[in-house]
């Protein structure tokens, strides 16, 4: 059964830290770009970062950059979000999601697989 299972999130602080995880089982994990994404209520969901299997492209939603780090550790099968200087911006359900190959993708529906989703609140 393919399923990316995540870990993490919770209620913070502004300008704190916050790492989550999105562990892969089922599927080749060196096969996919590896994606994070976002949705806060009322709003469509949003890029976030994304990283290739080789880890020799990674790029960041604008409003992330500089913030967020995105990296896998494939013989885990797992990719991990590192989230600082969170803001209350930040607040939504984040994601993470797998792309077949090995280019980045930006849009929800070039993913074909998802994480079951996990809050992440920032208080001001």
């Amino acid at each position: 059964q393919v399923q990316l299972v995540q870990s993490g999130g919770g209620l913070v602080q502004a300008g704190s830290s916050l790492r989550l995880s999105c562990a892969a089982s089922g599927l080749t994990f060196t096969s996919y770009t590896m994606g994070w994404f976002r949705q806060a209520p009322g709003k469509e969901r949003e890029f976030v970062a994304a990283i290739t299997w080789s880890h020799s492209r990674i790029d960041y939603g604008d409003s992330v950059k500089g913030r967020f780090t995105i990296s896998r550790d494939n013989p885990r099968n797992t990719v991990y979000l590192q989230m600082s200087s969170l803001k209350p911006e930040d607040t939504a359900v984040y994601y993470c999601a797998a792309s077949l190959g090995g280019v980045v993708r930006y849009k929800r529906d070039e993913y074909n697989i998802w994480g079951q989703g996990t809050q992440v609140t920032v208080s001001s």
